[in-house]
């Protein structure tokens, strides 16, 4: 170990750093894409004549305290019949990244920003993601404007998609305006700074709300996922933060859902291509009709995911402390979800969880590859352009880019497992109540509950399934490897007594 990797950060970093070669990512950018990020230059007028001026209106980010790269705006405006105007603005990103330029060839061959314990790495220089093409607070910024209409039962009426010129009003966080909305805390000075924002952002809470139980009676599938992030001290892990589910979050979750769709039913009215994000009708079904069985629910004997979405909202009103728990198995089950290109006079395939079929990523081209190919095909739509991609050139990035995606995930789930490999390097020998969240021949894997950290079950515990309960003793750590070591002590499969 040398100096530098005395800390468990810096060895975090050299392991994130090895695990990205090692799937054929680059982690950092050649020279050209870095000389020609610096050779560019920030928006300024005179804009583009058809370019609309959306300056005037309440836009504000929210995102995570620690973001940079801010890839969309919010901003709603009420309507006569209790109707509301909702506007999302994304950052124009490729008005800067050229098909082809070396900005391009490094961020189409990652896809996507990799986010790890001890450092992040950009799907774009800094020079742009953090600053050119983020949407920060009192910049003149390029956008893809996506609006439409939603009534109080929140249906969708009257899309819009058009270029404009935005500004940030302010720069808000999950956490604090999480807390404002669910009158846990006081809203932040930099929302009360901006006359009208606050009353902006209860509206947009409204019809948030309203979207999301329109998509639930639909059958879109409202999971609790656990995400964790380590927290450092001095360089080294001290714990495994929860990130929590608030309002804020499920504001931008709902817009930026209605926002994709607008889009992929606005590309298809133009008979272009649309690159959509499916997730296919779960092979897996049959065990998520056992799990339902063991609380005591009925589940079609054939996919149906209004039936499971009941299924789920019923198990959250009874048992919300151990409600991730269970959309942890369902998630696992569903199975993984990917690019298809899909074409004029095919029919497209849905996304079983958001209960959709016309579903595609255009939100993040700051941070994801797949919404910076949408972005130039509706600019291009915009302009009465030509589709800037060959059929068999979308098809080959809709795989590659699934293909990338199940990279990134396992080396961000690798590093999840170092970050909590070093944390718990102290307590070998101590035991935790967990739940299994892979069985295959590959091996069985289980994800204790406190602190909340996922490790391989030694080989030779036959007989785990996905959703089973599990008491574990911890026999082995190597943050180098991201390896954690379980030995079973006690399991209660689904419909069992403890064994």
């Amino acid at each position: 170990m040398t100096h530098l990797e005395s800390s468990q950060r810096a060895l975090l970093v050299r392991v994130a750093r090895e695990a990205m070669l090692a799937h054929g990512l680059e982690p950092d950018f050649p020279p050209q894409a870095i000389s020609e990020s610096e050779r560019l230059a920030p928006p300024a007028p005179p804009f583009p004549a058809d370019f609309q001026d959306r300056r005037e209106l309440l836009w504000c980010s929210i995102d995570n305290d620690d973001s940079r790269d801010l890839d969309q705006l919010t901003v709603a405006a009420p309507l006569e019949g209790a109707k509301t105007r909702v506007l999302v603005a994304v950052a124009d990103v490729s008005a800067d990244v050229g098909a082809g330029s070396a900005l391009d060839r490094h961020a189409a061959e990652n896809t996507t920003s990799v986010y790890t314990p001890g450092q992040n790495f950009p799907m774009l220089p800094e020079r742009l993601s953090t600053d050119l093409t983020s949407l920060n607070q009192n910049q003149d910024r390029l956008a893809i404007v996506i609006e439409w209409v939603t009534d109080p039962a929140g249906l969708v009426s009257e899309p819009r998609v058009y270029r404009a010129i935005v500004r940030n009003r302010a720069k808000l966080a999950y956490p604090s305006v999480g807390a404002w909305l669910e009158q846990r805390g006081g809203a932040p000075p930099v929302m009360q700074a901006v006359p009208g924002l606050p009353e902006n952002l209860q509206l947009q809470d409204a019809v948030a709300q309203r979207l999301a139980t329109h998509r639930e009676e639909e059958g879109a599938l409202e999971l609790d996922t656990l995400e964790v992030h380590a927290r450092f001290e001095d360089d080294s892990v001290v714990g495994l933060a929860k990130d929590e589910r608030n309002r804020a979050k499920e504001i931008i979750e709902n817009f930026m859902i209605g926002a994709n769709g607008v889009i992929a039913r606005f590309l298809q009215v133009q008979g272009f291509p649309v690159l959509r994000r499916v997730v296919r009708t779960p092979e897996r079904w049959p065990r998520i009709v056992e799990i339902a069985e063991h609380y005591g629910a009925s589940l079609p004997a054939e996919p149906d995911p209004k039936a499971l979405q009941e299924f789920l909202v019923r198990r959250r009103a009874a048992d919300p402390l151990r409600f991730p728990d269970l959309s942890l198995m369902v998630i696992k089950l569903l199975g993984r979800g990917e690019y298809v290109a899909s074409f004029p006079g095919q029919e497209p395939v849905g996304h079983f969880g958001l209960a959709v079929t016309d579903y595609t990523h255009s939100t993040a081209p700051n941070r994801r590859y797949p919404d910076l190919i949408t972005q130039r095909l509706v600019k291009a739509a915009l302009a009465s352009q030509a589709v800037p991609y060959p059929q068999a050139d979308l098809e080959g990035l809709a795989a590659h880019c699934t293909q990338r995606e199940d990279d990134v995930h396992k080396i961000e789930r690798l590093m999840r497992k170092a970050a909590a490999a070093c944390l718990l390097s102290k307590r070998i020998g101590d035991e935790f109540d967990g739940i299994v969240t892979g069985a295959s021949e590959k091996g069985t894997w289980a994800r204790i509950f406190d602190p909340p950290a996922e490790g391989r079950i030694e080989q030779g515990q036959q007989g785990l399934d996905v959703g089973d309960r599990v008491r574990v003793k911890l026999v082995h750590t190597d943050p180098e490897k991201g390896f954690i070591d379980f030995a079973r002590v006690g399991y209660s499969p689904i419909g069992g007594g403890r064994r």
